[in-house]
């Protein structure tokens, strides 16, 4: 039998791009303290989301609400304010933007937000897939617009990791020590001016310069003399928390824990008092007779199977003549989980599961590892097996056809 997450080794190329020296960041800064790495190069972040990508977007796109937002002074403007009714084929939608009226408020010093563009904009997108790919936990990303002299957020924190990554124009940060360690999502601690204490932090982020703030420290930003376009990489941490919390859940399939409550229990408590003792060593018992690495695999494989969207390229691959000169890859260099049992073989990838004979298994392998010409398989599958295999492994998303060289 062969088990267990497989993938070449992770690139850390995309974390190197947000932070420079990965080893260090990871030994000494990640989930410990801010870092600010300059960048000789202006055009270090350019390919990912220019002024110009921003300027096409919010004028020639019509990003609806929740995907487009506007912020001034810490506080969010009411949609009303930048968005109008019109309609998508027989559909009447009240949530396009109104260009004019948005661009009015960026004018008076609003700052327009771009959300989920680890969704919809495919450069960020694939830095965001490479650094969940690496980091092994979730990451979104967000983009901030924002008018000279202004200020869209107030002194705050946030509940989850940031890289802060300036596109255009040049923002000021003010990092301040934490509010709350290590803040789950909802642990938001008010922020009081006064006691803020001496900055860690007091800089200009310039382009190509990069800025990581961990979950917990309070910050704020505001521009100068200039405008600012930034990304704002999220990363939502996977915290022995959840873990605990998903334990806890397994108590729904105990029926003494399915029980009600005594009868008038928040009137008359003692009886339930008495009762306390008895379910907290149930539940004791409960977790104490969880299986580790089973616990471990469902863990590994909850955070596999709700990566991102798949790149481009399904639509090309489905169409695509699958004869033995495709070159075939694996979408995403995604690991790939492998069990064999008895005589037959179950893949799982990236949220698919897939249960195939088991004699198919080094054809597999080969595939998800690839690129791999297709007729290179002839020593494991006659010509109709190896094209029906890859067939199916495009159609679930697993690989994709490369594109014929010109």
């Amino acid at each position: 039998m062969t088990t267990g997450w497989q993938r070449a080794a992770p690139s850390d190329a995309a974390l190197a791009r947000c932070v420079g020296d990965v080893r260090d960041f990871v030994d000494q800064a990640w989930g410990r303290r801010p870092v600010h790495t300059r960048c000789a190069d202006d055009d270090a972040f350019a390919d990912l989301l220019s002024f110009d990508d921003v300027d096409q977007i919010v004028t020639s796109t019509s990003p609806r609400r929740p995907a487009i937002r506007v912020v001034r002074q810490g506080r969010e403007v009411p949609a009303a304010r930048y968005t109008r009714a019109g309609t998508l084929g027989s559909r009447t939608l009240t949530d396009l933007p109104d260009v004019d009226r948005l661009l009015g408020l960026f004018d008076d010093g609003a700052t327009i937000v771009l959300q989920g563009l680890h969704r919809t904009w495919p450069p960020v997108g694939r830095l965001c897939r490479a650094l969940e790919a690496f980091l092994t936990h979730p990451v979104q990303a967000n983009a901030y617009l924002t008018p000279p002299s202004s200020q869209g957020l107030r002194v705050h924190h946030d509940t989850h990791d940031v890289f802060a990554l300036q596109t255009f124009g040049r923002k000021r940060w003010v990092i301040y020590p934490p509010a709350v360690a290590n803040p789950l999502p909802g642990q938001h601690q008010p922020v009081d001016p006064d006691d803020l204490g001496a900055p860690e932090i007091d800089t200009e982020l310039e382009p190509g310069d990069s800025l990581y703030v961990p979950r917990g420290t309070l910050h704020a930003a505001a521009t100068t003399g200039a405008a600012s376009l930034h990304l704002t990489i999220g990363v939502r941490v996977v915290t022995w928390h959840d873990v605990a919390r998903r334990l806890v859940e397994r108590t729904r399939d105990v029926p003494a824990f399915r029980d009600a409550l005594p009868l008038g229990f928040a009137r008359e408590p003692d009886e339930l008092r008495t009762e306390v003792p008895a379910r907290i060593e149930q539940l004791a018992d409960l977790i104490l007779d969880v299986d580790a690495d089973q616990l471990v695999d469902d863990e590994t494989d909850r955070l596999w199977s709700g990566l991102m969207a798949r790149p481009g390229g399904a639509l090309r691959s489905r169409l695509a003549q699958l004869d033995d000169d495709a070159v075939l890859t694996p979408r995403d260099r995604l690991p790939f989980h492998i069990r064999i049992c008895g005589d037959r073989l179950r893949v799982r990838r990236a949220g698919v599961e897939l249960d195939m004979p088991a004699w198919v298994e080094p054809a597999v392998r080969a595939l998800l590892t690839g690129p791999v010409r297709l007729g290179s398989l002839a020593d494991d599958l006659d010509a109709g097996s190896r094209r029906v295999l890859a067939r199916r492994l495009v159609r679930e998303g697993m690989i994709v056809v490369e594109p014929a060289a010109r």
